[in-house]
């Protein structure tokens, strides 16, 4: 009797032990990617299914059917800036991005919706962009579903979806020039006047070379020795046709990197020199 009722007690006290949990790998592992862009970011957040052996694009994901773009929750966008994408304008904020995959044709939106992940729950007047995208074949499979960010530039971006054997990508532009121009114009009006980096955007975005070499000597006023400055400045009189000049900014751009011991600079100025030949 005594062992029967230990019996029951064990038993008793393991059914009342608190379940475990069980941890596997997700099936549909999730992404965040963050991209500086422009004077901000874009963030990305999705989940990556995976082919498992299946045909994706045509069966797994019906052709014409709105899909969420991933797996799991919805796929969303967070712009840090205004961007412009399939010729609208996006203000910057966190948004939806909803595909409707077709063999010949992508339909790519942009929506204020952040729960989309039937096509039931889909509403059109939330779009923000809605544009065709030609896909592309890939020559090797992508097993798991990726997207990412390439051809980064300073005002525009692509971001690009691959999976199975088919690609596609579509541009993202933001406006910097207005901004940074109208940083350069307040900061100018300050004591402190950022002359090497305002020369170097005008040279960097082809902007008016004259002025950036006057704030380039200005620079050089506030910091003689700046060999880099010195650099640059030969750069500059170079892009600007004035090679003579530019050669004689170039010799004391390598004396003054000697001084610095900085040979690097050495051997940027030399191949500036061999360039104005």
């Amino acid at each position: 009797m005594k062992r029967l009722l230990l019996v029951l007690c064990t038993a008793a006290a393991v059914l009342n032990l608190p379940a475990q949990q069980l941890r596997t790998p997700s099936p549909s592992p999730g992404q965040t990617i963050r991209q500086d862009f422009g004077l901000s970011f874009i963030e990305l957040s999705y989940s990556r299914p995976g082919i498992k052996g299946r045909k994706v694009f045509g069966d797994l994901r019906p052709y014409g059917v709105l899909w969420r773009t991933g797996a799991n929750g919805a796929t969303t966008l967070t712009f840090g800036d205004d961007v412009t994408i399939g010729g609208s304008q996006v203000k910057a904020g966190k948004y939806g991005l909803l595909t409707i995959p077709d063999k010949d044709n992508w339909v790519v939106i942009i929506t204020k919706q952040l729960d989309v992940t039937s096509p039931d729950a889909y509403k059109k007047e939330n779009d923000v962009v809605r544009m065709n995208v030609k896909p592309s074949v890939l020559k090797d499979p992508v097993e798991t579903f990726a997207m990412q960010f390439v051809n980064v530039k300073p005002n525009s971006c692509e971001l690009q979806l691959a999976w199975e054997n088919t690609a596609i990508s579509f541009p993202i532009t933001t406006d910097i020039d207005t901004k940074v121009t109208a940083q350069i114009n307040d900061l100018m009006n300050k004591d402190n006047r950022p002359y090497f980096n305002a020369a170097m955007y005008y040279m960097d975005n082809g902007k008016d070379l004259n002025q950036a070499l006057a704030w380039l000597n200005k620079a050089l006023e506030q910091n003689p020795n700046a060999f880099f400055i010195v650099y640059q400045k030969a750069n500059c009189l170079a892009k600007l046709g004035r090679k003579e000049e530019a050669r004689k900014t170039a010799l004391q751009g390598i004396e003054a990197a000697k001084a610095a011991k900085n040979d690097d600079y050495v051997a940027l100025n030399e191949k500036l020199i061999a360039s104005l030949k």
